[in-house]
């Protein structure tokens, strides 16, 4: 059994819903929530938006393998409202990396592996980057080690805090 530990996110919709909803997928289809973080209200990043993120982490177990996992989460995605056809087009159209969306459901850690293919990477690229994600992560596990770093979480929140 692996352990992995997921992010969601979202700031369309009634969030707290939707993130309630996303985990009983995840519990149903990817493996067993062992704990989540509380649900965390940022503002966007990377793009303006009037509506507050909701972000939450989640660790799991599963005997799934992280490409399966993928193809899971964009199924549980796509059943709770993502739509990424009508993303890539406000894109396109703001010129923007991101958008809002009503939920993200991102592979943070797959035990301590890294994996980088087209369609996947893993420990998450922009972790360290993000706030947003390195608090929820540290309230289930700040003292995870990040295995390309070799830094807790802990460490690589405080040093993004430094740099902000």
């Amino acid at each position: 059994m692996a352990r992995v530990i997921l992010l969601l996110g979202g700031n369309l919709g009634h969030m707290k819903r939707t993130l309630h909803a996303a985990q009983r997928l995840i519990n149903a289809r990817i493996g067993a929530v062992l704990r989540c973080s509380h649900r965390y209200e940022t503002k966007a990043w990377g793009f303006e938006s009037d509506d507050l993120f909701s972000n939450q982490a989640v660790e799991i177990t599963t005997d799934l393998r992280p490409e399966e996992i993928l193809l899971e989460i964009h199924s549980i995605e796509h059943e709770l409202g993502r739509d990424r056809k009508v993303e890539a087009e406000e894109k396109a159209a703001t010129g923007a990396r991101y958008t809002s969306r009503t939920i993200d459901i991102d592979i943070m850690f797959y035990d301590d592996e890294i994996i980088s293919t087209p369609d996947l990477e893993i420990p998450h690229p922009r972790m360290g980057e993000r706030e947003f994600a390195l608090v929820p992560l540290c309230e289930i596990a700040r003292d995870r080690i990040h295995p390309a770093t070799g830094k807790t979480l802990r460490e690589m929140l405080d040093e993004l805090k430094t740099k902000n």
